[in-house]
């Protein structure tokens, strides 16, 4: 019994949602992600990848699903030339605090309301709501670029959440998303994968989801909505992953250690399949 695993993972699990959404921001125990902590090195991470397909986001729209709740992110793709951002979030409320301490002086693209800064709605579109339940042709236009960096691991969803993303790209747009298929207990990347789906939800889960979700399994659920799918393996835990391979559940193992041991993927996906 691993207790220096368990006990944290147990705490996590029963902390209040908005302790865990106030530590988060503040860097404080809980780590954000790259779009929270460096938001301006996170979009110079997509300008690579679509530079190396030949694109760029100038005079494009973009949509950042699961922003995070501050505005950085959305700026940043401004500045890069998007004509147009719509962040979505159905779980993050805007930081307000941080927001007003950034963007208040920032008029061309923000404005100030009685709850704090909120976007202009001609460069920004704040979308709070479930993905899912968007319809393309009467409440945002399609996208040519939808991204995202450590979102999916905690989609409950996966295979709805890709349909309908896929359904608001534009045929000749594409995606970038950046998959964490660690636990995000990172001292022990694959610990999480020693408990069935039942002790997992009941006491280890943390309040922010993590799906457990394999390699095979995203790329099983983006091609079943995409025509053409790239997957990169961006780093690998290969010595971890063995020494803990006895007590891993075998639905988590393929047999093939190039995909077993994967830790951080980067998803391209383009052409969605409609219908």
């Amino acid at each position: 019994m691993n207790l220096p695993y368990l006990i944290p993972r147990l705490i996590r699990h029963f902390l209040p949602e908005k302790l865990v959404r106030a530590l988060l921001l503040r860097n404080i125990i809980i780590h954000p992600g790259l779009e929270t902590d460096n938001p301006f090195a996170a979009v110079k991470r997509y300008v690579e990848v679509l530079t190396e397909h030949g694109l760029s986001f100038h005079g494009k729209r973009v949509l950042v699903f699961g922003y995070g709740g501050r505005f950085d992110i959305g700026f940043g793709l401004l500045k890069e030339g998007a004509a147009h951002v719509i962040l979505c979030d159905k779980y993050a409320p805007p930081d307000e605090v941080h927001n007003l301490r950034t963007f208040a002086s920032e008029e061309k693209y923000f404005l100030i309301e009685n709850k704090g800064v909120r976007p202009r709605p001609e460069w920004i579109t704040l979308l709070e709501a479930d993905i899912r339940a968007i319809n393309v042709t009467h409440e945002i236009e399609p996208v040519d670029f939808v991204i995202s960096s450590s979102v999916y691991e905690h989609v409950d969803d996966v295979e709805g959440i890709t349909r309908a993303l896929a359904g608001l790209t534009k045929p000749d747009g594409l995606q970038i998303h950046y998959v964490d298929l660690r636990d995000h207990f990172f001292k022990y990347p694959f610990e999480m994968l020693r408990f069935s789906e039942s002790t997992w939800r009941r006491w280890l889960n943390p309040s922010t989801n993590h799906n457990r979700y394999r390699l095979w399994e995203y790329r099983n659920a983006f091609r079943a909505c995409f025509e053409q799918v790239e997957i990169k393996v961006l780093t690998r835990e290969e010595e971890a992953f063995c020494k803990l391979l006895p007590r891993i559940r075998p639905e988590f193992v393929s047999g093939r250690m190039d995909e077993d041991a994967v830790g951080v993927i980067l998803v391209i996906a383009s052409k969605p399949l409609m219908g």
